[in-house]
């Protein structure tokens, strides 16, 4: 069976830096319903199209088809009181923007503790890079009806209700 819309893709991954350097790679396969339901990046999900079980692809990611660009705003400096008194460094927090109009909950984290101050990081670590992706497909199957209405893959690899 091909990858072609409304249908879950089965992968196992790898994502390397510009250069070359192994970033992240899936310890068990991943699921996601093709076709523009946001499970992965569209630019991967366009490579895959049409491909069957066992063949691979190799995408690379500019910033603005993974996680985007660096945005220096989303970096605050907060007072440490506004923190668990076991704040560190790598810790992450939920928060909200500072200017009102960024209604996004958004995860910060901490990248820095110094007098009495905190600095927190919005942005996703990967932001601003260049990325490979590199994918085998491993399964290819019709998506349920109930799937396609929640437009996201259920059951193992999947999401559970």
């Amino acid at each position: 069976m091909n990858v072609f819309s409304n249908t879950v893709v089965t992968i196992s991954y790898r994502l390397y830096s510009a250069a070359g350097e192994l970033i992240e790679e899936s310890t068990e396969p991943i699921s996601y319903l093709h076709g523009g339901h946001g499970g992965i990046f569209p630019k991967v999900e366009a490579a895959l199209a049409q491909m069957q079980v066992g063949e691979t692809c190799s995408v690379t990611l500019e910033p603005e088809d993974a996680f985007g660009e660096y945005d220096a705003e989303l970096v605050r400096v907060e007072a440490q009181d506004r923190f668990p008194s076991e704040v560190k460094v790598g810790m992450q927090f939920e928060g909200y923007g500072t200017d009102g109009a960024d209604d996004e909950n958004r995860v910060y984290t901490v990248t820095d503790i110094a007098e009495g101050k905190v600095v927190v990081d919005g942005n996703h670590p990967l932001a601003g890079q260049r990325l490979r992706f590199d994918c085998t497909i491993l399964g290819v199957r019709p998506a349920s009806e109930e799937e396609m209405a929640h437009g996201h893959v259920h059951g193992a690899g999947g999401h559970h209700h």
